[in-house]
């Protein structure tokens, strides 16, 4: 049995987080090195329990950095797995330079390291945000135009678009997946469903945007997690392949069912203004992904709905901390100072 290296950036983040766990967990064959700066939303906390794995290796690194890039490259990488970037539209209104330099910049910099080494596969991680906004009817393909609306759907298009010329121009074996909106366990507490989870927990408002009717499609972590690695292994050189979760519902319902599940009261709701540039609607078409590898998601919206309260309400110190800030210190205790 031949061992691979699998490279993957943001591993502490929230998708990363799963797919490096469950990747540990499901392939002995497989060393994984985790490249991630571990910014406000890189939690080593999230891989306590892996760190001394001999099969986890932690690169705390800039994405786009060069020189830190190479090294980690210099020792061999087999797959690229790319999902570290910002990712908060609301921060991306308030100041969109950070994600350009890591969404964009870091993603050259990614791809032409893979370029120099030979890797066997790269993927991008991207989202369905490139495609911007639907209306009431149809679904986003892969043959949509990309028309995104925020700076932080702007600069993931662009890096699309970057691993689309590596592929056209230099013929790297590389692949983009665009996937509809996550839950899950880990996720960074600034999201509307760990957000509202703990806010109910703690009885404090639920802050839906607008009048709450904006619509997203949802997929359980590790469904994506499961489609990601199908296309890391068997995705076909300069396809893009939309992933869905084939959940359709609006934020209000989104925020009912938290309230329910946690058996709060509907008065936590607070209607608050919408945000500039806010897409009505996002629906995904990802019929291809599952023609060729035979995907479907296992986990059903009810059921991952109370597996993700069930985890939070378990893991009550995890996002206390990260509320706090007190999770930020943890590679300094680990480590030491420095990068």
């Amino acid at each position: 049995m031949k061992r691979e290296t699998w490279l993957v950036t943001g591993g502490c983040g929230f998708i990363g987080t799963n797919f490096v766990r469950r990747t540990l967990k499901r392939r002995e064959d497989v060393d994984v090195v985790n490249l991630d700066l571990l910014t406000y939303a890189g939690n080593l906390e999230n891989l306590a329990d892996l760190l001394d794995d001999s099969r986890h290796r932690l690169v705390r690194a800039d994405v786009s950095d060069a020189r830190a890039v190479e090294a980690v490259f210099a020792p061999g990488v087999d797959r690229v797995i790319h999902f570290a970037a910002e990712s908060h539209v609301d921060r991306s209104i308030h100041d969109s330079t950070p994600f350009i330099r890591t969404n964009v910049q870091g993603t050259q910099v990614l791809l032409d390291a893979a370029r120099r080494h030979g890797v066997r596969k790269y993927v991008q991680v991207s989202t369905d945000e490139a495609y911007g906004s639907l209306g009431p009817e149809g679904r986003f393909t892969e043959e949509s135009p990309l028309q995104p609306n925020s700076p932080y759907a702007a600069s993931k298009t662009a890096a699309d678009l970057l691993v689309r010329a590596a592929f056209q121009t230099f013929g790297l074996p590389a692949t983009v997946t665009r996937c509809s909106n996550n839950f899950g366990p880990y996720q960074f507490p600034e999201k509307i469903f760990p957000l509202f989870i703990t806010n109910a927990m703690a009885d404090k408002p639920l802050p839906v945007y607008g009048d709450g009717m904006n619509v997203r499609d949802w997929i359980y972590v590790d469904d994506h997690v499961d489609a990601l690695t199908a296309v890391l292994l068997s995705g076909r050189d300069g396809e893009v392949y939309n992933i869905g979760g084939g959940n359709e519902r609006t934020n209000l319902e989104i925020t009912r069912r938290i309230l329910q599940a946690l058996g709060k009261p509907e008065t936590l709701i607070t209607y608050v203004q919408d945000r500039p540039g806010h897409d009505r609607r996002y629906a995904i078409d990802d019929g291809k992904l599952r023609a060729e590898m035979g995907f479907e998601p296992s986990v059903s919206f009810e059921e991952g709905i109370e597996r993700t309260v069930a985890w939070y309400r378990d893991n009550r110190r995890w996002w206390e901390r990260i509320k706090t800030g007190a999770y930020q210190d943890y590679y300094e205790k680990q480590y030491g100072k420095g990068l």
